[in-house]
């Protein structure tokens, strides 16, 4: 894949299976979501209809029409005061990781949070999830938290990392 060769845009209902997919195949590997069974489409669609495009926009990347990459914005703590806050969320396709695809949607998000009045992103990420921590502080994050040992995984436990990002 070549990232000229991609468009990214807003996500639609007839996204949310290979969203889902995407999402599903990263549990498995036990570094980039606290899900531990894979979740249905169906579980999803009250996620995906809290996504919107003037609020908290879910954009996918897409090559020859199919969806290879995602990225979200979530609400922070669900309180008015944290309206300028949000949560990133980013996810490849097992195929098209480690060629820019994570970065070129950051970028994509980053461009588009002064119109949607954010000021902060966060990311949550596993401490041992390396390539997330490196794609994260490649476009600007730095840790503002850290969380040992709040999650198990298969019997092994394992710390948070919380990294912000001004805008």
């Amino acid at each position: 894949m070549k990232l000229e060769d991609v468009q990214i845009e807003y996500a639609r209902l007839e996204d949310l299976p290979r969203i889902v997919e995407i999402y599903n195949s990263t549990i498995e590997g036990r570094m980039a979501t606290a899900d531990l069974e894979p979740v249905t489409v169906e579980q999803r669609l009250p996620w995906f209809e809290e996504h919107t495009p003037e609020h908290r926009p879910l954009w996918v990347m897409k090559q020859a029409g199919q969806v290879v990459a995602w990225a979200s914005l979530s609400s922070f703590y669900g309180r008015p005061a944290y309206n300028g806050t949000v949560e990133v969320s980013v996810y490849v396709d097992q195929q098209c990781r480690g060629i820019g695809a994570g970065g070129r949607l950051l970028e994509t998000v980053f461009a588009a949070c002064p119109a949607l009045g954010i000021k902060t992103i966060l990311g949550f990420v596993f401490g041992h999830n390396e390539p997330s921590l490196g794609l994260l502080r490649k476009h600007g994050f730095e840790q503002w938290g850290y969380y040992p040992e709040v999650a198990v995984l298969d019997g092994v436990n394992r710390d948070l990392a919380i990294l912000g990002k001004k805008i």
